[in-house]
């Protein structure tokens, strides 16, 4: 974590155990427990303590929006400015439940919230929606501001161990044991990635317990494998391939890729995660198509290729008629058939396609986000389980999953907002 990203002490003030364990006797059976402080857990706070809720937030690590912060060291890609009927393609099978939670709060409402709290938004080149400032600090902290100023409590160091025999929550705290008895309860642990910000998954028995079904986690947004030479590896491990194009079961997603020392990684292929992580898992391996000169048809790279003297160095050719450079010459050496670079014709096919043989995944503990959680079908139309009344889950925990872009924090933050309508919804119809 980034000096400029490290999280302010001051705005929401943490209360201790002692506090936490007299509202547990005294009060929590009018306030509403959220178990997880990132951005889902945050949000349904905001929405339930502005409708006048008490609102009481459980984070087990010692503070809170660690993962937002993280998220901020990439420029905090908080959401994305294409048109919403593509916005809403990105979330594939859980497409349903996002166009009713961004109908909600939308991308749109996303960039007022974040002007609301005294950070405008820009759009970048890609369509990517950012902080003015591309920090994540700034926007955290006015939010846990505006948190406390709402009467929120943020109970942190308080790792949930699931229900007591009365149905209490329980929780590990340094000070001992608590239980407290809420009148509603909202789940925002987050899902198995990045274990060492909060998100490990250990939620899981514990809801497995109650008879709710889950899918199992898998890695998202992450890194594949190739079987690189070492000699490669000298030449372009950390390098870039930039403005490509991959190709996969039908899809073609331009980007980047980054060259890593097990593989590939970049947001080109986390577009392409799912389905190349689901060949893996059936076939143990999946073959993508690198096109290294997408805006040129093989004929025109054929014919630009044909003009640069045949006795030069294959670097030298792709730098003359191409304005391909490093490692690009590296990369079809270790991936192509030395046949395959030397004329013309096989050579621009190979530009526009070489093969990528993926052998494996980079796991949980490595991946951005995961696939898996509670399953949709085990959620009502607010966001409770429907085996556990006034027992609601939003966020990561969920089965779903989305590549980056800024699809999964606006995914996170939206479902916050719906759980916690969901929540208000069921207070007033019990």
């Amino acid at each position: 974590m980034t000096q400029t990203d490290s999280l302010p002490s001051a705005p929401v003030q943490p209360a201790d155990p002692a506090s936490a364990a007299a509202a547990g006797r005294d009060t929590a059976a009018s306030r509403i427990a959220i178990i997880g402080g990132g951005p889902a857990g945050l949000m349904a706070a905001e929405i339930l303590s502005a409708a006048g809720r008490g609102v009481d937030v459980y984070e087990a690590l010692p503070s809170a929006g660690r993962k937002f912060l993280m998220a901020g060291r990439g420029g905090l890609n908080i959401t994305h400015s294409e048109p919403l009927d593509r916005f809403l393609s990105r979330y594939g099978a859980a497409r349903p439940l996002f166009e009713r939670l961004l109908a909600r709060f939308s991308p749109a409402d996303l960039r007022a919230w974040c002007a609301g709290l005294g950070v405008p938004t820009l759009v970048g080149s890609s369509g990517r929606v950012f902080p003015e400032g591309f920090k994540a600090s700034p926007l955290l902290r006015a939010w846990l501001a505006r948190l406390a100023a709402q009467g929120v409590r943020l109970f942190l160091r308080h790792r949930w161990s699931g229900w007591d025999e009365a149905g209490r929550l329980c929780f590990d705290t340094p000070s001992g044991r608590v239980e407290v008895q809420p009148l509603a309860t909202v789940l925002a642990l987050g899902g198995a990635s990045w274990p060492r910000l909060g998100s490990d998954g250990r939620w899981a028995p514990l809801v497995q317990a109650r008879g709710v079904g889950l899918a199992p986690f898998r890695p998202s947004n992450s890194g594949f494998d190739i079987a690189w030479g070492p000699g490669f590896l000298e030449r372009a491990e950390g390098q870039p391939l930039k403005r490509i194009a991959l190709g996969f079961a039908g899809r073609t997603v331009p980007g980047e890729l980054v060259i890593t020392r097990s593989g590939l990684e970049g947001g080109a292929l986390y577009a392409l995660s799912a389905p190349v992580r689901d060949a893996l898992e059936r076939d143990g391996q999946a073959t993508v198509l690198l096109d290294l000169k997408p805006d040129l048809s093989p004929a025109q790279i054929q014919n630009k290729l044909a003009r640069v003297p045949a006795a030069d160095s294959l670097a030298n050719r792709l730098r003359k008629a191409l304005s391909l450079t490093p490692p690009v010459g590296a990369l079809l050496r270790e991936l192509c058939r030395p046949e395959d670079l030397v004329r013309p014709a096989a050579l621009a096919a190979r530009i526009k396609a070489v093969p990528l043989v993926f052998t494996g995944m980079r796991g949980l503990d490595r991946a951005i986000s995961t696939a898996g959680g509670i399953r949709l079908d085990e959620l009502d139309a607010n966001l409770m389980l429907r085996r556990c009344p006034g027992l609601f889950a939003c966020g990561e925990m969920l089965d779903w999953e989305a590549p980056t872009g800024g699809y999964l924090l606006q995914g996170c933050m939206a479902s916050g907002v719906g759980v916690a309508e969901g929540v208000l919804s069921w207070l007033h119809d019990h």
